[in-house]
């Protein structure tokens, strides 16, 4: 079972993560962005691992809308709502539950994506983040190791948007040049599916 704290944890290596890579995420968005997606971040995070340790919320909905509230109001472009929408409606799915089964938290995280995709209007194959969010999710609702799962699929989904030619976000209006670049929101993506996994190993 999956308690507040877990979720906080997760949060703060969430931080960790963006913090540690923000100058990659920041050089992938400088070739098809604004070359601001790691400072962005790293920004958002660092205001979030600063709120759940100050005051940590009471459930793990709290702790995740919490932390999509946060991300709205701190993170800059695109990245503050999408990132924001994600947590806040996979914590308002979770409810006022002080513990969650991993089958819940794939459950409460597909609402959270599929809000995602809503609101930028994209789809799996568009070159976004969603490239990365939904073979994550959907191995940690199959998988017998759901968290590795997880990782992984997120890591392979970011690595696949490469070749692809953008079709979403501020990258489409590159055209053909938009292929060949690894798309910044998916390797973001990767990397907080990475800190959940990291988490639950211990």
């Amino acid at each position: 079972m999956l308690d507040a704290d877990f979720f906080r944890r997760w949060l703060i290596a969430c931080a960790a993560l963006v913090d540690r890579d923000a100058a990659r995420l920041t050089e992938l968005d400088s070739a098809i962005g604004d070359a601001d997606h790691g400072s962005n971040l790293q920004r958002g995070f660092t205001a979030v691992a600063a709120a759940l340790e100050k005051e940590p919320p009471p459930t793990p909905g709290a702790v995740l809308t919490l932390a999509g509230r946060l991300l709205i109001s701190t993170v800059g472009g695109a990245s503050g709502p999408l990132y924001g929408t994600l947590l806040r409606r996979t914590g308002k799915t979770l409810g006022d539950a002080a513990e969650v089964t991993p089958a819940r938290l794939a459950e409460a995280l597909r609402a959270g994506v599929t809000a995602v995709a809503e609101l930028g209007g994209a789809r799996p194959g568009d070159k976004t983040m969603l490239d990365a969010l939904e073979p994550a999710v959907e191995a940690l609702g199959s998988a017998d190791a759901p968290f590795a799962a997880a990782r992984e699929a997120a890591e392979q989904g970011a690595l696949a948007t490469v070749p692809m030619l953008a079709r979403k976000g501020r990258a489409s209006y590159l055209g053909e040049r938009s292929i060949g670049h690894e798309d910044p929101g998916a390797a973001s993506s990767a990397l907080i599916v990475g800190a959940l996994a990291e988490v639950a190993a211990g």
